[in-house]
């Protein structure tokens, strides 16, 4: 593990609003970019490209991805930004167009580098109390935890909700999506030199982006999506996906040492599921990694977490904890961990070789 470097895993923030204005259905979209981008420069990013269709926006960030649909923002972002910063500002401007905040859902893995992180994000605690205190009042059903906690790999999660966003999840068809976040650390090194630009290329971010791409196999994860991708110098990439209202997301840090990958997309309960374990799949194979985690979140009473592990298990993973919980203006949250059995043997092996050598020796070996 490098002693520093870039950090990769995000932090991720939905909020929802109501009060749209059925009679042009814009909502949040009618925010011009010049405040927005002042709210990017708060968090420490910013817009590097953007695509949009009849449904939502998508922009590519310096660090990470925005989506802003009528009734909802998603923005995540990675390295030592300060996300939270948005919160206030765009409540702001939300309640200038007649918006109220109805719903929050913060979510976040466990840091690379947690001592790089700038307060809010210094620990899980201080970041629940900082959205506490930004976070409307009405915004009453709260909740708050660690997820897998004994384990290095942990699942933060922070929901928040008012009573009418509360009554609106208890009914399981009001709303049928989900989505699904996966994380991905020690990347197969061979396939992460895809994710390289080679020296004094000649290729803007966006063409560059264009051939990772191709080159990848990222292209193929979902054919029917409009990619907007970008790659950066001297590597690093980044992508959202845009299939009718639905987004995908990759980001990727691929420097040996402190490799991340990410995928994140949405979809409907009543999706084939197999095509949704084929997605994974696709994914999984295109970085190898050694440790990755799949979060899923969907309404109270779907289950879209079950065949996860068989999907992902024949790709040489293994499956090491399963935790789930229930979380207000959220739904059922199942974080599933895996490590490549390649890993897992080789510190199996390393256990038996510790217990043959004399305690003196180990002890040695382990400082």
């Amino acid at each position: 593990m490098a002693v520093s470097g870039f950090e990769g895993f995000e932090k991720r923030l939905e909020l929802q609003f109501s009060g749209d204005d059925p009679a042009t259905g814009k909502g949040l979209r009618r925010l011009d970019f010049l405040p927005l981008e002042k709210v990017l420069h708060a968090v420490q990013c910013t817009v590097v490209s953007a695509v949009g269709n009849k449904y939502f926006d998508s922009y590519v960030l310096s660090e990470s991805s925005l989506f802003v649909y009528p009734t909802k923002i998603i923005i995540k972002t990675c390295g030592t930004t300060q996300l939270l910063q948005s919160v206030r500002p765009l409540v702001d401007h939300a309640i200038t167009m007649g918006l109220t905040l109805c719903g929050c859902r913060y979510t976040r893995g466990s840091f690379i580098f947690p001592n790089a992180q700038p307060y809010p994000h210094t620990s899980f605690k201080d970041e629940v109390i900082y959205l506490e205190e930004n976070l409307p009042k009405n915004l009453s059903y709260k909740k708050a935890k660690v997820m897998n906690s004994k384990s290095c790999y942990k699942w933060h999660v922070f929901t928040a909700g008012d009573e009418g966003h509360m009554l609106a999840m208890e009914d399981a068809h009001a709303d049928d999506s989900y989505t699904v976040e996966i994380c991905m650390t020690e990347l197969d090194r061979v396939l992460a030199k895809k994710f390289f630009r080679r020296f004094n290329d000649g290729k803007t971010g966006d063409s560059a982006g264009k051939e990772m791409t191709d080159v990848t196999g990222i292209r193929d994860v979902n054919r029917k999506a409009l990619i907007c991708d970008y790659a950066f110098d001297p590597c690093g990439y980044s992508m959202n996906g845009i299939d009718g209202n639905r987004y995908s997301t990759v980001h990727v840090t691929p420097e040996d040492g402190f490799s991340y990958a990410s995928f994140e997309c949405v979809g409907s309960v009543y999706d084939d599921r197999e095509e949704f374990f084929k997605t994974l799949q696709k994914v999984v194979k295109i970085f190898r990694p050694a440790k990755l985690s799949v979060s899923t979140t969907c309404a109270a009473g779907h289950e879209v977490w079950r065949g996860v592990a068989k999907a992902i298990e024949p790709l040489g993973m293994r499956l090491r904890i399963r935790a789930a919980d229930e979380f207000p203006a959220a739904g059922s949250v199942v974080f599933q961990t895996f490590a490549a059995r390649r890993k897992l043997e080789a510190k199996a092996v390393e256990m038996v070789i510790m217990r043959m050598m004399p305690t003196s020796e180990a002890s040695f070996i382990n400082s």
